[in-house]
């Protein structure tokens, strides 16, 4: 159960108690299932960490970004620099049996010692999760208008190569393991949502403009809070639009998601033109040749900077 997208801890951990209580009387859970909430690290405090752990909540996830002041302003964060180790501490101190911090790099602005100090200050919370993403300027946000208008620069793809390659060498130093390309954990801590995203698993969204998966079937819920609540007040669904993904589409969603993983995919999920062409991309270091040897494809570590191209090559 992950409860996330925005910052659900703003309508308190009695709100998010009834929640998951409401989740195992129609979805029955098992033990030991992992239960998450995200959490913007100034929407929490020792006491409300303590009765969402009391409540059931056992893994949670913040919204860290970086140390920085400068980057937290222009990625236009309420929290301060410090804020984020605090609230990993406390609720670790809690209870919580993992705890994730995630990074963005890229942030126009931003040095290369503030990518490290950032690293850092996660090793230092004590955190066994970390996920780190490059930053994407979304259209129509501040800051795609300020980068348009040349206020800001644009992210710059070398520097953001760099910084992946600064914390994916200091997360492992630190003993964490890359298991996907934008996640990385202690052992044991690899976060289970994210996974069954990988894996093309099943999964239910709960809420307004949540997303679910069934068999091949895909759906969104409405966006707009009024109108999902008047659709279950009337007894009508919430469903605002789905899809049925044909054969191909699954296979080039299974190839896509499971080549960002260190598992990587199976070879007998290729066709023949695809098995040539993860040859060749070993050939360019971009696949392991051991891992193919092996009926495996796998990138490599130089393939991981370039997993889109790795991805749409290999599909033809």
């Amino acid at each position: 159960m992950f409860v996330g997208g925005g910052t659900p801890t703003l309508i308190g951990s009695h709100a998010l108690t009834q929640i998951l209580s409401g989740v195992k009387k129609y979805f029955p859970l098992s033990d030991g299932v992992e239960i998450t909430t995200e959490a913007n690290p100034d929407s929490v405090d020792a006491r409300m960490l303590a009765e969402l752990r009391e409540g059931g909540f056992n893994r949670i996830s913040f919204g860290m970004q970086s140390v920085a002041p400068g980057v937290l302003a222009t990625l236009q964060r309420t929290h301060t620099a410090g804020a984020s180790e605090e609230a990993a501490k406390l609720a670790r101190q809690a209870g919580f049996d993992h705890v994730n911090l995630d990074l963005i790099y890229g942030t126009p602005g931003e040095t290369d010692s503030d990518v490290r100090a950032s690293v850092n200050a996660c090793i230092d919370a004590g955190v066994d999760h970390v996920s780190a993403y490059s930053l994407i300027v979304e259209p129509g946000t501040p800051m795609s208008r300020a980068v348009k208008s040349g206020v800001l620069p644009p992210p710059d793809e070398d520097a953001c190569a760099d910084r992946y390659n600064i914390i994916d060498v200091m997360l492992q130093g630190a003993d964490f393991n890359w298991y996907e390309v934008s996640n990385w954990a202690k052992p044991g801590g690899e976060c289970e949502h994210n996974q069954a995203y990988w894996t093309n698993a099943n999964w239910w969204g709960i809420g307004p403009g949540a997303h679910s998966h069934l068999d091949g079937r895909r759906w969104v819920n409405h966006k707009h809070p009024a109108t999902y609540a008047q659709a279950l007040s009337a007894g009508e669904s919430v469903q605002a639009d789905f899809e049925e993904l044909t054969l191909e589409q699954i296979h080039v969603e299974t190839v896509m998601l499971a080549l960002r993983t260190r598992s990587g995919l199976d070879m007998s999920e290729l066709n023949s033109e695809e098995v040539n062409r993860a040859k060749e991309l070993a050939g360019q270091g971009l696949i392991r040749a051991q891992g193919l040897e092996q009926g495996v494809i796998q990138i490599t570590d130089a393939g991981r900077l370039f997993a889109d191209r790795v991805i749409r090559e290999l599909l033809g």
